[in-house]
């Protein structure tokens, strides 16, 4: 059997396992990644398959290299033994349960399997349990809160969860679905350590629970706990330290996974959408354009994932494009969070911020830890100039998740429009320490410096340069460079950056301001060096200029020719006034 067979009859199994005991979520996630892995030519045609984008643009732009038909992915991987089914013990009140469980009625699935010992039955009736907990503990919340609120609420399951779940593990009675659950449990009582150790056993004895794999990687923070952790090497392993990449902001190496990925996987709408993601983070927007677009040919009612195509349609100012996405997905699956922040975003490009955040807030009643709302809503108010709710707002992003640097930025940039730079600066620190390649976040914080209470100007120039190693696209830092070296008395440097500057701006075919200043300040400082003849060059391109530095060159242009009486006569005159 070919690899890819292998996989596929891998796939099937885990399907019907998973859905069987209620993780849909899981079981969704793995019947795409079915439909996803890339048809054998031979057998399949167009006109018997659905899914043949094998000649996308994202195939031809990502797909590097063919991989054998063994191992799958490129990668050898240790066979995992399918978990073998007891349904004589699993029995009819497994099936009642389970018709309970669906209707989300948790208490009576659970009070149905009381006295049933099979693993199946084990599982859902402790993981209807600790669903039914999560639900009083949401219930709870909105109660005490109020629906965007903080409270103290707890799952009360946890504890009786935990002691039967931890006696089952130790009896060695558990099977690999009561693994996760325990790591779930562990992971919520902070015990993230044994969590993690549990985790990892549940993935490494049945590898096709999704679910357990993404709680594993909220457990890795840092590459090193990534790196210490020791997993079997199947082909989820892939996804899983693809996923993890992106988590931890190594995009490249993301990238790098997915591409190894689509050799098998070359379907799968998944892995498309997961590029378009790291694509983002590396703010190459017309890319992700490109993928969300052909994600969108191939899944219309594709709602997951949408918002960060708004973004992406919102920072290139296409009104209509978003427009369009806001009501398709609104006639799709308008009571989304993905939905409401997209039809936000629609409404702040049209300057509606009070609509924008009425969205967002909506988003949030759906839940309360979906990130990209806080993030969004605190910018509405920015915009609103209400820096107390921006402030709010952005606290409540970091809540959810400490390692956004947006909305640490976005902290930053409240407290500097509230005149309180020394706040300001930590917060631009945080943003920086969590993404140190993106040169606005080196820019603000240099701008922090340069304020009247701070001056630190020394510390502003070492914040441009960061910048300008940092690809800065809005063409700041080398400008900011040169005024501050010419500022602090250093015209050597100064020069050099305002040339680096020119010839950027030369590049780009840009006219302005600041190319005028450029000129001007070349042409005094070779003057001053002596050097005429590169003084002349740039003071002959500001006589091209209307305003006062057109008299200013002339003005430049005598005066070396009466310092240089060696040098043929310069006649100014014949240049037109």
């Amino acid at each position: 059997m070919s690899s890819k067979e292998s996989c596929r009859s891998e796939l099937r199994i885990a399907i019907r396992q998973l859905s069987d005991r209620c993780l849909y979520t899981a079981s969704k996630w793995a019947a795409e990644q079915l439909v996803g892995i890339e048809q054998d030519p031979a057998k399949f045609t167009p006109s018997n398959t659905r899914f043949q984008r094998g000649s996308s643009s994202i195939r031809r732009k990502y797909r590097t290299h063919e991989i054998a038909a063994t191992p799958i992915a490129g990668v050898s991987y240790v066979a995992t033994p399918v978990m073998e089914e007891d349904e004589l013990v699993d029995g009819d009140f497994y099936l009642l349960a389970k018709s309970y469980f669906d209707c989300r009625e948790y208490k009576r699935a659970a009070h149905v399997l009381r006295d049933q010992t099979g693993r199946k039955s084990v599982f859902l009736r402790c993981y209807a349990l600790y669903l039914a907990g999560e639900k009083r503990k949401e219930e709870e919340m909105i109660e005490l809160e109020g629906p965007l609120g903080k409270s103290d609420s707890v799952n009360r399951e946890l504890v009786s969860l935990e002691r039967e779940l931890s006696m089952l593990c130790k009896n060695g009675t558990i099977d690999p679905f009561g693994l996760y659950l325990y790591g779930l449990v562990l992971k919520q009582k902070g015990s993230e350590n044994l969590a993690r150790t549990v985790l990892v056993e549940s993935v490494n004895s049945y590898p096709w629970n999704w679910n357990a794999w993404t709680e594993l990687r909220s457990l890795c923070s840092t590459i090193d706990i990534l790196n210490t952790v020791n997993l079997n090497s199947h082909w989820m392993k892939d996804f899983f330290l693809a996923s993890a990449y992106q988590e931890l902001r190594m995009h490249n190496e993301s990238l790098s996974k997915y591409e190894y990925l689509l050799g098998t996987f070359g379907n799968s709408n998944y892995i498309q959408a997961q590029i378009a993601k790291a694509q983002y983070s590396l703010r190459e927007f017309d890319q992700v354009e490109a993928l969300f677009e052909e994600l969108m040919r191939s899944d219309p009612y594709r709602v997951e994932d949408m918002d960060m195509y708004s973004n992406v349609l919102y920072a290139k100012e296409s009104f209509s494009a978003l427009s369009y996405l806001a009501h398709r997905v609104f006639m799709t699956d308008k009571y989304r969070p993905e939905s409401c922040c997209i039809i936000g975003n629609y409404y702040s490009l049209k300057g509606q911020h009070e609509k924008s955040v009425m969205y967002f807030r909506r988003a949030l009643k759906l839940n309360k830890n979906y990130l990209s709302a806080w993030t969004l809503m605190g910018h509405e108010f920015v915009e609103m100039k209400n820096t107390p709710a921006a402030v709010d707002a952005y606290r409540r992003a970091v809540d959810v998740d400490p390692c956004d640097y947006r909305a640490w930025y976005g902290l930053g940039q409240a407290y500097e429009m509230m005149g309180m730079p020394f706040y300001a600066l930590h917060y631009f620190q945080k943003s920086v320490f969590l993404q140190p390649n993106d040169s606005r976040l080196w820019i603000a914080m240099a701008q922090c410096y340069e304020t009247e209470q701070l001056r630190m100007l020394d510390e502003a120039i070492k914040c441009y340069k960061r910048a300008a190693a940092c690809n800065d696209r809005e063409a700041i830092a080398l400008y900011q460079l040169a005024k501050l070296h010419a500022e602090l008395g250093h015209p050597e440097e100064a020069a050099s950056y305002y040339k680096k500057d020119l010839e950027r701006m030369e590049d780009e075919e840009r006219e302005g301001p600041n190319m005028v200043e450029a000129l001007l300040y070349l042409a005094r400082y070779y003057k001053l060096q002596d050097r005429f003849e590169e003084a002349e060059v740039y003071c002959t391109r500001l006589l091209d200029y209307s305003g006062p530095e057109r008299e200013t060159a002339k003005s430049l242009l005598r005066g070396m020719r009466s310092s240089q009486s060696s040098l043929p006569s310069m006649d100014v005159e014949r240049f037109p006034p």
